[in-house]
C-alpha cells in the first residue's frame, strides 16, 4: 500500500520484454532504501524488488501488467514516479493507493496558469464510475484531487511542486498515464450490490462497519 506522495523521479535504464519483462531504474534515494522483496510503485505500479546493483533497482512484470498499465510504452531515459510502501504508523499525506492500476488514460490537454496547471485525462468507463468531484485519484502514482469530471474524463490541478517533483509536469497531449480511483468507492458499491441481493450483508452489518 502507498499513500500517492512520489519520494523521487528514477530514470529507466532498460525493459527487457519476454516471458517476464525485466525492467531496471536508476534511482538514488529508493534505491539506497529499498531491500530485494519489498514493494515499490513505478508510476503508480506496484512491483517487487528482484535485485539492486550500482544504484539501479530491477524489478519483474509478468504479461498482465504490461497489457494493462504503461509500463510497456518504457524505454531506456524516460523517467517514472517512485514510492516506497507505506510502513505501519507512517504519515498518510495523499490517500490509500493500491498500486493496482485501473486503467490507462490519456492526456487531453495541459493548461498552464502561472506556475500551476490544469490536466484534463481521458479514461475508461471502469475508472470513471468511481470518479466524483473533489475526490482522490491516483495518476502514474500521484495522489491528486479531481477538480471536474464528465461522461469521458476529468481535470486535475497541478501545484507547482508536483510539476517538478513528479513526472507529470513533463507530460504532453497523448501521453498515456495509468489510473487508479480510490479503492473506498469500489467497497462501497460491493457492499451496496451484495445488499440488494439479499446477501448476508445485513441492514444491520452495514451500520456496524460504517457504511450506513
Amino acid at each position: 500500500m502507498f499513500t500517492g506522495l512520489v519520494e523521487e523521479i528514477g530514470v529507466v535504464e532498460a525493459l527487457q520484454v519476454g516471458a517476464v519483462a525485466r525492467l531496471r531504474v536508476r534511482s538514488e534515494l529508493v534505491a539506497s532504501e529499498v531491500s530485494v522483496g519489498d514493494s515499490v510503485s513505478v508510476s503508480g505500479v506496484c512491483l517487487t524488488v528482484t535485485s539492486l546493483a550500482n544504484s539501479c533497482i530491477s524489478f519483474d512484470a509478468v504479461p498482465e501488467t504490461l497489457a494493462r498499465t504503461t509500463l510497456c510504452d518504457l524505454k531506456s531515459g524516460d523517467e517514472v514516479n517512485l514510492e516506497r510502501s507505506l510502513r505501519a504508523g507512517g504519515q498518510i499525506g495523499g490517500h490509500f493507493v493500491m498500486g493496482h492500476v485501473d486503467g490507462v488514460g490519456t492526456v487531453q490537454s495541459m493548461k498552464r496558469i502561472a506556475n500551476s496547471a490544469e490536466m484534463r485525462i481521458a479514461a475508461p468507463q471502469n475508472v470513471l464510475r468511481y470518479v466524483v468531484e473533489k475526490g482522490s485519484i491516483a495518476v502514474d502514482g500521484v495522489s491528486l484531487t479531481i477538480t471536474s469530471v464528465d461522461d469521458s474524463g476529468f481535470s486535475i490541478a497541478l501545484i507547482p511542486h508536483t510539476l517538478n517533483s513528479t513526472t507529470l509536469g513533463k507530460k504532453c497531449v497523448g501521453d498515456r498515464v495509468n489510473l487508479e480511483a480510490d479503492i473506498i468507492g469500489k467497497y462501497v458499491e460491493k457492499f451496496l450490490k451484495c445488499r440488494e441481493g439479499n446477501s448476508h450483508l445485513t441492514t444491520e452489518y452495514l451500520h456496524e462497519v460504517g457504511f450506513l
